[in-house]
């Protein structure tokens, strides 16, 4: 895999109540800025990002990724979406993407005991894809593969005008004992990706650590 230029292996680190969350992100992933202090930082950032993954192109095209991504802002704030970083890269000679989300949830209080359990039934009676209940260095968690379908605007097609999109996902959920739960996700539209992204999103989910208020690593129990 040959990715363009951007960050070397980064971490990634989020805290929740009780429990701070680290990560390690591999080299080739540009971060989407989450944590600028205003409007106009925010728009600062998404235009240089803008420069950084498209550096041949026009400042108007720059301007309108960034847009383009701006607008998606509304939907990480509901979703929890605290880290979101994606990657181009070449495979076998075609240009491919993925995208990593990091996010907290709260857990239903119907989870009980054994949320693992709750997630993965949950999951499966939900029907969005293959759920399987894992082991990770940080605990017990619940993994789901699937697709979903939807579609990419006109403003960045060849035709102009909207065409539909399946995007190939990955899902990790780890419940917390803060009664919260770590949400790690990878998506990608391009098939050819497909076994490089999940073999990378592999290492990423394994990289995660968990840590209390002191410092001292956690494991959650099963």
């Amino acid at each position: 895999m040959t990715a363009v230029t951007a960050e070397e292996n980064s971490g990634g680190a989020l805290s929740g109540p009780g429990v701070d969350v680290r990560w390690i992100m591999p080299e080739g992933f540009f971060e989407i800025p989450m944590d600028a202090e205003d409007l106009d930082e925010t728009a600062d950032q998404l235009i240089e990002l803008g420069r950084a993954v498209m550096p041949e192109a026009t400042f108007e095209a720059q301007l309108q990724w960034a847009v383009m991504v701006a607008a998606h802002y509304d939907s990480f704030a509901e979703a929890g979406i605290q880290y979101s970083g994606f990657v181009l890269t070449e495979v076998d000679g075609e240009r491919c993407t993925a995208t990593v989300t990091v996010s907290l949830i709260d857990l239903d209080e119907r989870a009980g005991t054994r949320p693992v359990g709750f997630l993965s039934s949950t999951m499966r009676h939900l029907g969005i894809g293959q759920v399987s209940e894992i082991e990770l260095p940080c605990g017990p968690a619940v993994s789901c593969i699937g697709t979903r379908k939807g579609s990419l605007p006109g403003s960045l097609t060849t035709s102009g005008t909207d065409e539909p999109i399946v995007t190939s996902f990955i899902q990790v959920q780890v419940p917390l004992i803060n009664g919260t739960a770590l949400i790690l996700e990878m998506g990608t539209p391009t098939p050819a990706g497909w076994d490089v992204f999940s073999a990378m999103f592999a290492g990423v989910v394994k990289s995660v650590r968990l840590f209390d208020d002191s410092g001292k690593p956690m494991v959650m129990p099963g």
